[in-house]
């Protein structure tokens, strides 16, 4: 499909973006660019505001150094696993080719989030503020990596007759599916629009909580979208697709969490940072 016509017919549009381009003899995919910008600005916001949270910039590049590069490990590692049929009796080179696309977000999420938990041990960073921080950086960079799938023509969904519906013509005909990327990153975008918008305008309940409405924000989108999916991972032959449980599942016990934290007294992080530096300057 990464040679396919792209066209939406309910706006008149038809484009037929390359799949990358060449670079000093080499091949630079889209895909690949994608993520590395959706990477890059997420990095960028989440330093910018870390302050807001009770930390600081160096906070942010310290944890990211190690939570980016185990995360998309993470993702890749997730995606073989469940598709490990596409990769037996493959060359072994074939398992990290990850510029022709395989990349599962949960196993990004899972790997990054737990990396990101044991540095922040380690460096004695709050946990839950740097999570908090960090849920503007996952929406950032899955709102703009679902691009890359756009130029490889993946991660699609079932045939619809739908007014969302998108075009793929081969020499083969034109089928119409839900263009389920572009769901996922119109859904992360209305999130992250959420999210900056509570944090600026009212007071954190407690540290960890924006991470907790992410987690339901996200797991109630991907539940939903993970359906539509052409290309799900299922867990064996049960029918089961594993990132709809696992949305699922996730967003049930952020929801409960949020209930039942939103109850108890809580100090945030960046009011005990403050009243430190009050009592440091009145010395």
């Amino acid at each position: 499909m990464r040679e396919a016509i792209i066209s939406f017919p309910a706006i008149g549009l038809e484009i037929n973006p390359p799949a990358g381009f060449e670079l000093f003899g080499k091949t630079i995919y889209f895909y690949g660019v994608a993520i590395a910008l959706g990477f890059l600005l997420a990095i960028i916001y989440c330093a910018k505001r870390a302050d807001k949270f009770g930390l600081t910039e160096d906070n942010i590049y310290d944890v990211i150094l190690w939570a980016l590069p185990i995360g998309i490990i993470g993702a890749r590692a997730y995606y073989v696993i469940f598709n490990f049929d596409l990769y037996a009796g493959e060359p072994i080179t074939s398992l990290f080719a990850i510029w022709e696309g395989g990349l599962a977000i949960y196993g990004g999420i899972i790997a990054g989030v737990t990396t990101a938990a044991i540095v922040c041990k380690i460096r004695h960073i709050s946990i839950p503020a740097f999570l908090d921080v960090g849920s503007f950086g996952l929406l950032i960079g899955q709102m703009i990596g679902r691009w890359g799938n756009f130029f490889n023509r993946e991660a699609y969904g079932a045939e619809t007759e739908l007014f969302t519906r998108m075009g793929l013509t081969t020499s083969k005909g034109t089928i119409y599916v839900h263009p389920t990327f572009l769901y996922e990153s119109l859904w992360n975008l209305v999130g992250f629009l959420l999210l900056h918008t509570y944090t600026s305008r009212s007071k954190r309940k407690f540290d960890g909580e924006v991470f907790l409405m992410y987690v339901l924000w996200y797991g109630i989108g991907r539940c939903m979208i993970e359906g539509l999916r052409a290309d799900s991972l299922y867990i064996g032959n049960t029918g089961i697709r594993v990132s709809q449980l696992l949305a699922g599942a996730s967003a049930a016990v952020a929801l409960c969490l949020l209930l039942w934290l939103r109850r108890k007294p809580h100090t945030l992080l960046v009011d005990e940072v403050a009243g430190a530096a009050a009592e440091a300057e009145a010395e």
